[in-house]
């Protein structure tokens, strides 16, 4: 897709957005690998995933290390404090509470260095659970040539959850679908809209039947 998939708009919002509101009563903190400036203009927090380049480069490593998720997860890990850190791609719009919610439970008690889910097809790097000190390994491999993050994690720990174990909370199969196409788009935004109403629907109060008025009764305040 031409368009920067993180501000593709849900109900009039960006995924980016919604995602960062999703998560952040689950987390101690949501920071964005990307532009602090258009991240700022949404009300987002970030640092630019330059970092981990411009500190290889300065090294004389090879130079051709900006962009890709493995700059950004190598970036976020090297600017966190935090243990264990989630990290989710910017276009995954079927993400639900209850999930992420359930992949964070998984790290209690982990040895692992990664929690990640695979499904279908396969890993799925982009949205799992690391370590910090797994920053310094991809940031390695990255210098060394490495772009495919599956292969740079591959010497890691990893605790690998499939996606059998979490049916229950995704009975469709589609939480880490992403979108790739305006097809894609467009079966997420009719997604998005069938869930707003049944939410609008469960949760709607039942009418209540209209009693006859007393004159005799004051008017109840509003």
């Amino acid at each position: 897709m031409a368009r920067d998939k993180g501000l593709l708009e849900f109900n009039g919002v960006p995924l980016l957005v919604h995602t960062a509101r999703l998560i952040e009563p689950l987390v101690a903190g949501v920071t964005i690998v990307g532009s602090p400036e258009r991240c700022a203009r949404l009300g987002l927090s970030a640092i630019p995933d330059q970092a981990v380049a411009e500190k290889s480069v300065a090294e004389k490593k090879p130079r051709n290390l900006s962009g890709g998720p493995m700059n950004g997860i190598a970036a976020a890990l090297a600017e966190t404090r935090s243990p264990w850190n989630l990290i989710l791609a910017c276009d995954l719009p079927y993400l639900t509470a209850a999930w992420i919610e359930w992949l964070l439970s998984r790290a209690v008690g982990s040895r692992a260095q990664v929690v990640i889910p695979r499904t279908e097809h396969g890993l799925e790097p982009l949205a799992a659970l690391y370590r910090r000190e797994c920053g310094s390994p991809i940031a390695a491999a990255l210098a060394r040539g490495v772009r495919k993050l599956t292969d740079a994690i591959v010497e890691l720990e990893l605790d690998v959850v499939d996606s059998r174990e979490w049916r229950r909370l995704d009975p469709g199969g589609f939480v880490l679908m992403n979108m790739n196409t305006p097809a894609d788009y467009e079966e997420a935004r009719r997604w998005w809209a069938r869930e707003r109403m049944g939410e609008e629907i469960h949760v709607r109060k039942p009418r209540r039947s209209r009693q006859p008025k007393r004159k005799s009764a004051p008017r109840p305040s509003r």
